[in-house]
């Protein structure tokens, strides 16, 4: 069912994936799977508002699903990553080395300086630091790289950042994901989440966290919430069974993503549990002002 807020694209609009259009904040998953499905692509989002466009997290299959919307990374010139499993980071080598190589140009990355070092020296220096020396050194972030640099909130919890890309505004906040013993975020491997617009909740990945959604609510104008969902109990994801206990009026605002292959028998589940049902990927979301 559509709500005044939220509009859903026909797929066949959505064959071939724009970058640009008439000013409303849109939202498609390129992928909506988990880190092992075989049914779906991983779960990245593309975000486009106006001449404004972003992707959140570009895995390891993101290339593959660009290709059969039309597109290619060299075409995606913005990217947020929330954190480095192979899901959300494993499509950015090949980011890099074909803008610096084919397209001859630099992207830009929104991430805050702890995590973008994190980023390149635990998971993209062995791929691209070697391939070529520049002035007798090897290369570095910033030889493939722009930066936006998010901006903390004085006295926010959960580190928020604020960052802006032309039209479309992000919050940035960490989430409690990984390890599974990590008795909270702070204590949690460094892990994000995105508000985005000041209206739609993109958690990436997180654990079971009601604070988490208590603090966002608390903030924010929320409409939506799109959330981490694993088909059983236990691990490094909130779970279906976990997140029914929620209040009625959250779960009603709350699509769920990030799932296993078994998600296609568990729908009608999830509406009788009181969410919205499963993310669909390739199928825009639209919310209009």
């Amino acid at each position: 069912m559509k709500t005044k807020q939220e509009q859903k694209i026909s797929v066949t609009e959505a064959s071939r994936i724009q970058l640009c259009n008439d000013g409303v904040l849109t939202l498609t998953f390129i992928g909506a799977g988990s880190a092992f499905t075989k049914k779906f692509y991983q779960n990245n989002l593309l975000v486009v508002k106006g001449n404004d466009h972003v992707l959140i997290d570009c895995g390891t299959r993101t290339p593959e699903a660009l290709s059969a919307l039309g597109l290619s990374v060299t075409d995606v010139h913005n990217y947020l990553i929330t954190h480095s499993h192979a899901d959300h980071v494993g499509g950015l080598e090949e980011v890099m080395l074909l803008n610096r190589y084919a397209a001859h140009r630099k992207t830009t990355m929104i991430a805050p300086e702890l995590y973008r070092r994190f980023l390149w020296n635990k998971s993209l220096a062995g791929g691209a630091a070697y391939n070529e020396r520049v002035n007798g050194r090897l290369l570095r972030f910033e030889d493939f790289w722009d930066v936006i640099e998010p901006v903390p909130v004085p006295g926010a919890d959960r580190q928020l950042c604020l960052a802006s890309l032309g039209s479309i505004k992000l919050a940035m906040f960490r989430t409690k994901h990984i390890p599974d013993s990590a008795p909270s975020w702070r204590s949690s491997a460094l892990t994000y989440g995105v508000v985005i617009d000041e209206r739609i909740v993109f958690t990436s990945d997180t654990r079971y966290d009601p604070n988490l959604l208590e603090f966002l609510l608390d903030r924010y104008p929320v409409e939506a919430i799109f959330h981490d969902c694993q088909l059983f109990t236990g691990g490094v994801h909130a779970s279906l069974d976990e997140l029914s206990a929620l209040p009625a009026d959250i779960k009603s605002k709350m699509r769920l993503m990030h799932y296993g292959d078994s998600a296609d028998s568990q729908g009608d589940k999830a509406r009788t549990l009181g969410f919205r049902g499963f993310v669909e990927q390739w199928q825009p979301y639209a919310f209009p002002l």
